[in-house]
């Protein structure tokens, strides 16, 4: 096998955050074992978009060993900002690993878990290139072993070790929220734990910290929408008036307001209303047209919503008040003629929305600086974008496989893998990052 040189953490291909690895010596508890950084060193945090490191995982010793790695590995392997090596022909480790021959397997790092009597994870990253531990922290897992609650963090541990090398946390400690026989479920973002979240509803979206769950009931009565607190099961009706439906709600990123599309016989407009209970206030005058889906800018002052008063659906984009309309999408597309499902991404740079393409539906974003446009699927038929917290994924409803699931897209590379399996699932929205992780 020829040598490959390993790139090391510090290089810009491998960016770090700075503060946390020149703190690990202070900002650690006393139970964490972390080597500190000498003073001075200064490392990048800078991401070079296309370039993977090579991660190898080591084997785990003792009882759920193997799912520890496991779970560590697959995680890094989604990210997709790794290249994850297989340890079948890896070497040994009983100490300090042999780098040398680890640089040969073209290995940058090693993450190297142990755990502990006290039912903790210890986990190491090993800098190849610098034959050294650059940083080191021992993490608490809840019992029982292998529970949900286990599992989850475990994904914790993943994300943790990706904001050391990357400078962003991961993502694989999110879950995703969606559609399934008139239902809202939730699924971890490693398609684990499929679990139903409400006896009933639609078009789910996240409370801030993932507290909770605002969404959409069709009863034929009332068509409210509803809050469920995650915690304590507790559900309340924000919204709901007879005869009248109300649908797609969002929620501002301070977690204050929701708004809503309300429709009757003159059209379906956007209201805002205070989470904690008030009058709604009308955003849209649609005379007989339709305003609906809204999504937030992450400083929730703006909002991005469909709406077809040009004659098709296009995606509008208006301050939080309604006004200071702007159509975002009709300039980019020529003559096709329906856009909708905007969802805005974290980073504030694009929304993601769905776009009829050749008789069928394609998930594309648009840069809001140069308002570019991108394909970020080709395959079947693809609706509902929801943007990861890392503004780097999105989910969405596909039919590439035969039934309407959830599929994952990276749109830096294109790369896809499918989260959902079973019965029709469809209206995803992603979690933020946990507060209760």
């Amino acid at each position: 096998m020829p040598q490959m040189m390993p790139r090391s953490l510090s290089l810009p291909a491998w960016p770090v955050l700075a503060g946390a690895l020149l703190a690990v010596g202070t900002a650690v508890p006393s139970h964490t074992a972390a080597q500190a950084q000498p003073p001075g060193v200064s490392l990048s945090t800078r991401y070079v978009a296309g370039q993977k490191t090579a991660l190898i995982v080591l084997p785990v010793k003792g009882v759920n060993g193997d799912s520890v790695a496991t779970i560590l590995a697959r995680d890094f392997d989604y990210s997709d900002r790794f290249n994850v090596v297989s340890t079948s022909s890896a070497p040994v480790v009983n100490g300090p690993p042999n780098y040398p021959l680890f640089s040969k397997l073209g290995v940058d790092g090693i993450v190297q878990p142990t755990l502990l009597p006290s039912g903790w994870v210890r986990v190491a990253l090993h800098d190849v290139s610098k034959t050294a531990v650059l940083n080191s922290k021992d993490f608490p897992l809840p019992s029982p072993a292998l529970s949900p609650a286990w599992r989850s963090a475990m994904h914790g541990v993943s994300d943790a070790v990706e904001e050391w090398i990357t400078g962003q946390r991961g993502i694989a400690q999110t879950r995703i929220a969606f559609t399934r026989g008139g239902r809202v479920w939730i699924v971890d973002s490693d398609r684990a734990n499929v679990t139903p979240a409400t006896p009933g509803g639609m078009s789910p979206q996240w409370l801030p910290g993932g507290r909770g769950l605002v969404y959409s009931v069709l009863d034929g009565v009332r068509n409210p929408i509803m809050m469920t607190d995650l915690g304590t099961g507790s559900q309340r009706t924000l919204a709901a008036s007879p005869g009248i439906e109300h649908s797609s709600p969002a929620i501002a990123p301070d977690g204050r307001t929701v708004v809503y599309a309300r429709g009757s016989e003159s059209g379906t407009d956007l209201y805002a209303m205070p989470i904690e209970g008030g009058a709604p206030r009308r955003m849209t005058v649609g005379r007989g047209r339709a305003s609906t889906q809204p999504t937030f800018s992450p400083d929730g002052q703006r909002i991005a919503f469909m709406s077809d008063r040009s004659g098709h659906p296009e995606v509008y984009i208006s301050d939080l008040d309604g006004t200071n309309v702007e159509l975002l999408t009709a300039a980019a597309f020529g003559d096709r003629d329906y856009r909708a499902g905007p969802d805005w991404s974290p980073d504030g740079r694009l929304v993601a929305f769905q776009s009829r393409n050749g008789g069928t539906f394609q998930i594309m974003t648009i840069n809001l600086r140069d308002q570019s446009v991108k394909f970020v699927t080709n395959d079947g038929r693809n609706d509902d974008p929801s943007w990861a917290p890392d503004s780097r994924h999105i989910v969405f409803s596909s039919t590439r496989a035969g039934t309407r699931q959830l599929w994952i897209v990276d749109v830096e590379t294109g790369r896809s893998r499918q989260l959902t399996f079973g019965s029709e699932a469809r209206l995803s929205a992603w979690s933020p990052r946990l507060l209760s992780q």
